[in-house]
């Protein structure tokens, strides 16, 4: 008798939890391709971070990240003295301030005028113009800017020259003056529609109950926008901003700056073009120095990091809302 009541008897915590995992099993497959993703493609490249604590040669191979000399925080300092550093530095800065200023609140702006649209072909129509532009890649909007903008073949010069408008081309894809205009005037295209996703989601899990109180009320469209919609945004407002914030130095969430700088980038505009990113690149890349671009990216991570701890600090401080 005892021998069946064990047998038929409750269901251990173990196996209460091997029960359910075999009944979760596609979901715990798709988990282990994400952490092994991770695992291959963010951790373990960080081993590299060695590399700018030390006199690295790519003829050492992967072992040579471990067996170089030590040689501390040499590139780090040679960094900061570089000719360079100050120009690469504000251009960095300078066109990642200007995404945020003019990037970052485009979304917003268009997700709420779309909420106040009531013709719903209409509002899938500009939805779906506005963020196909995400999915096509730098390489194709470049050369797109190339046909339109070019001293050359441009559309635009064209247009305003048979207009009398100018009266030679503008040198928009060349000059140092057009470059931060052009990158954050490409970037507020391309990402805008996308981003207003994400806000028009936050709109809609508003309770359309406020709003029709607001209306009985006799709120008019602007203050139903400024007490209703924007406060029900503002966590989502939030997040966003702290990403971006910390992200300032590679302009992830608001266009690409290495992508732009990369592929708009060239000798005449190389005084507003070069940023950290494509500097580390050359240096890495075509000159082989790859323990000096690496203490370079390792730089800008870390102030990246610092960015969004503090973002998030002053964030949840002021508006009560917070990314962690």
């Amino acid at each position: 008798m005892q021998l069946e009541s064990n047998v038929t008897g409750p269901l251990t915590n173990r196996d209460q939890i091997w029960k359910r995992f075999k009944k979760q099993r596609v979901l715990h497959l798709f988990v282990a391709l994400g952490m092994i993703f991770l695992v291959i493609f963010s951790y373990t490249p960080m081993f590299g971070i060695l590399m700018a604590f030390k006199d690295y040669s790519i003829s050492d191979g992967i072992k040579g990240i471990f067996t170089s000399d030590w040689v501390g925080l040499r590139y780090f300092d040679e960094f900061v003295h570089d000719y360079q550093f100050g120009k690469i530095v504000r251009n960095t800065l300078v066109l990642s301030f200007l995404k945020v200023i003019f990037a970052f609140p485009a979304p917003i702006i268009l997700a709420i005028l779309l909420n106040e649209v009531k013709s719903m072909p209409f509002k899938r129509f500009v939805q779906t113009i506005s963020y196909l532009p995400h999915f096509i890649s730098w390489v194709v909007v470049v050369g797109v800017s190339y046909a339109f903008l070019s001293a050359d073949i441009g559309l635009v010069n064209r247009a305003l020259l048979e207009a009398g408008f100018i009266d030679q081309p503008l040198n928009i894809l060349t000059s140092p003056n057009y470059f931060w205009g052009l990158a954050v005037g490409s970037a507020v295209w391309k990402e805008m529609g996308w981003w207003t996703i994400i806000f028009l989601a936050a709109i809609t899990g508003i309770n359309p109950s406020l709003y029709e109180a607001a209306e009985i009320d006799g709120a008019g469209r602007l203050a139903r926008i400024r007490h209703i919609t924007l406060p029900g945004m503002k966590g989502t407002i939030v997040v966003v901003l702290v990403l971006t914030i910390g992200s300032i130095l590679g302009g992830g969430l608001v266009g690409s700056n290495f992508e732009q700088a990369y592929l708009l980038g060239n000798s005449i505009n190389n005084p507003t073009s070069e940023i950290v990113q494509t500097y580390a690149f050359k240096v890495g890349l075509s000159d082989g120095r790859f323990s000096y671009a690496s203490a370079i990216d390792l730089i800008q991570s870390v102030i990246s990091v610092i960015l969004i701890f503090s973002s998030n600090f002053i964030a949840k401080r002021v508006s009560g809302s917070s990314l962690f």
